[in-house]
C-alpha cells in the first residue's frame, strides 16, 4: 500500500470538501439563528393581531418545522448532495412513514378540523367520553386537558374531532346548583330567604337570570332546597369550586345560627 498516495488522496478530499463543510456549518449556524428570529417575529405578529392562542401555537409549530426542512435542504445543496434524488428518496420514505403512521396523520387532520371549526378553544372546559377538564393546549396531534385535580389528560385529536364533545363553557352562561337537605319542621319561605340572601353576597353570580330557590320533596320528614345560580363561562372555569365551597360554608353556618338542622337519618 502506497502511503504517499493515500495521503495525497486525503489531502485532495480535504481541499475539496473543507470549504463545503465550512460553508455547511456556517449555513447551519446562520440558518438556525434566522429560524429562531423568524419564529420570535411570527409569535409577536400573531400576538399583536390577537390570533386565537390555539391557532397561534399550531401555526408557529408549522412555520418552525417548515423552515428547518428548508434549512436542511440548503445545507444538503452546499455539501453537493443532489437534492433531486434526495427529494425522491424523501418522498418514498414519506409514503412509507405515512402508511405506518396513519393514526398520527388522522390526528393531524383532526387538529386542522378542530382549529378550523372551533368546537372548543384554549381555556374552555370540555367533556369528552369520561374525561372532563380545561383545555390547556391544542397541539399538532393532541389536545391537553387539565382536570380539577390537576391531572393532565392527553387526547388524540383524530378521535376527538370525530366524537361527541360537550363544551361546558361554550354558552353565554353556566348554570350551577347547590342542594341542601332540610327537615320539614322548618318553614320553606325562611329557608328560601336565607339562601337568596347568601346568593347576593357572591358578586360573580349573574342577576339575569337572578338566583332562585327550588324546593323538592324528598320524604315525609325532609325536603331539598336547591339554590340555582348562573356564572359566566370564564368565572365557572376559574372560580366555581371556590364559590361552591364558600356557599356551602355560609349556608351551614347560617343554618346553625338560625337553628335549622338536617333531618335525622
Amino acid at each position: 500500500m502506497n502511503i504517499e498516495k493515500i495521503l495525497e488522496q486525503l489531502y485532495t478530499l480535504l481541499v475539496g470538501y473543507t470549504p463545503k463543510i465550512a460553508g455547511a456549518i456556517l449555513a447551519w449556524i446562520v440558518g438556525s439563528w434566522l429560524v429562531s428570529r423568524i419564529s420570535v417575529i411570527s409569535r409577536k405578529a400573531l400576538l399583536i393581531r390577537n390570533f386565537d392562542p390555539s391557532i397561534s401555537k399550531f401555526l408557529l409549530s408549522l412555520i418552525s418545522i417548515g423552515l428547518k426542512i428548508l434549512l436542511l435542504f440548503s445545507i444538503a445543496g452546499i455539501l453537493g448532495i443532489e437534492t433531486t434524488s434526495f427529494v425522491a428518496v424523501l418522498g418514498a420514505a414519506s409514503l412509507a412513514v405515512g402508511l405506518a403512521l396513519q393514526g398520527s396523520l388522522s390526528n393531524f387532520a383532526g387538529s386542522v378540523l378542530i382549529l378550523f371549526f372551533k368546537p372548543y378553544k384554549v381555556g374552555d372546559m370540555i367533556t369528552f367520553q369520561t374525561f372532563t377538564g380545561v383545555v390547556r393546549e391544542i397541539q399538532t396531534f393532541t389536545t391537553v386537558l387539565e382536570t380539577s385535580e390537576g391531572q393532565l389528560i392527553i387526547l388524540p385529536n383524530g378521535i376527538v374531532a370525530n366524537g361527541v364533545i360537550t363544551n361546558q363553557t361554550g354558552g353565554q352562561q353556566r348554570r350551577v346548583e347547590y342542594k341542601f337537605k332540610v327537615a320539614n319542621i322548618h318553614e320553606v319561605e325562611k329557608v328560601k330567604n336565607i339562601l337568596l340572601a347568601i346568593a347576593k353576597t357572591e358578586t360573580l353570580f349573574s342577576q339575569q337570570p337572578a338566583p332562585n330557590v327550588a324546593i323538592t320533596v324528598l320524604e315525609d320528614n325532609a325536603y331539598f332546597a336547591s339554590l340555582v345560580c348562573w356564572l359566566s363561562p370564564e368565572d365557572y372555569v376559574s372560580s366555581q369550586s371556590r364559590i361552591a365551597a364558600s356557599i356551602h360554608e355560609k349556608v351551614q353556618n347560617t343554618f346553625v345560627k338560625e337553628g335549622i338542622v338536617n333531618p335525622p337519618a
